[in-house]
């Protein structure tokens, strides 16, 4: 009986892994925006991998994460046409794909913290910063006199690597906030996480106000951090922020707040004329 209990519970480990390996590798055609030279700001592409690791621990959610590495190696495989030599190439591999992403399964070693929400969100911070740490050592490594420069090689893939990872891991850190809002993803059974008595009405109105300050966030990002590349050069250039709409950037932000805010209200009073009545 104990056997088959097992059985069940690892084929259930497998499945819940393998549909958010596909997930992940969905969310990761949704480029928000990319880089001329490499990187991009996909929609939350890692939080599958995290969520696994969050719900079974880290060891599991590295071996998921190593599972999607290979996946994203295999679809981005011609990479390895830029670099010469049988060490550049399996540096390559395990430096940007498979080890890149099995890190993210570290964001599992928060798990067990009695706040749900900060654990998701401090895991979220842990998984992009691992897969940073890798993208950054096979800059200086690997890419060193290829698309990165020899001299100063350290402080160029340190920010190079930052004007995607950065955008990539914030935008991790709110939808993971976001879910951990409704969702308690470490439960044996994934539960909404119980709060306060709420209307239905009050809830989507909730939903509303999250997704208009998402797009804002994620519009704002846009704004900033896709001029930071140079184009022609593929060199970041911290001083291309001066040239960044920041008029536009303050109002989009300001509006997304503004109709967030008043959506939460307008939910609120609905829902107390409905108790009313």
């Amino acid at each position: 009986m104990e056997k088959q209990k097992n059985s069940k519970n690892l084929a259930l480990k497998l499945t819940e892994s393998a549909i958010m390996v596909a997930l992940a590798t969905i969310l990761s055609f949704i480029k928000l925006f990319e880089f001329p030279y490499g990187g991009s700001l996909t929609l939350a592409s890692m939080l599958p991998i995290l969520l696994i690791a969050m719900r079974y621990g880290a060891p599991w959610g590295i071996f998921t994460g190593f599972v999607y590495g290979a996946v994203q190696f295999a679809l981005g495989s011609t990479v390895l046409s830029y670099v010469t030599g049988a060490l550049s190439v399996a540096a390559v591999i395990v430096l940007d794909y498979v080890l890149a992403f099995a890190l993210v399964g570290l964001g599992g070693f928060t798990r067990n913290m009695n706040n749900k929400r900060s654990a998701l969100v401090i895991g979220a911070f842990i998984a992009g910063f691992a897969r940073f740490i890798c993208h950054f050592v096979s800059g200086i490594t690997v890419w060193a006199g290829f698309s990165i420069p020899t001299v100063g090689a350290v402080r160029y893939s340190l920010a190079y690597n930052a004007t995607y990872m950065l955008p990539e891991t914030l935008v991790l850190i709110a939808a993971a906030y976001y879910i951990a809002s409704f969702i308690d993803v470490t439960a044996p059974k994934i539960s909404f996480v119980k709060k306060k008595s709420e209307s239905k009405i009050a809830v989507v109105f909730k939903i509303i106000a999250g997704a208009v300050l998402s797009a804002g966030f994620l519009f704002d990002i846009y704004k900033v951090f896709s001029l930071l590349q140079d184009p022609d050069t593929g060199d970041f250039d911290i001083t291309q922020i001066s040239n960044v709409n920041w008029i536009l950037v303050c109002i989009v932000t300001g509006a997304a707040v503004v109709i967030a805010l008043a959506s939460v209200l307008i939910g609120k009073a609905i829902s107390g004329k409905t108790k009313n009545q």
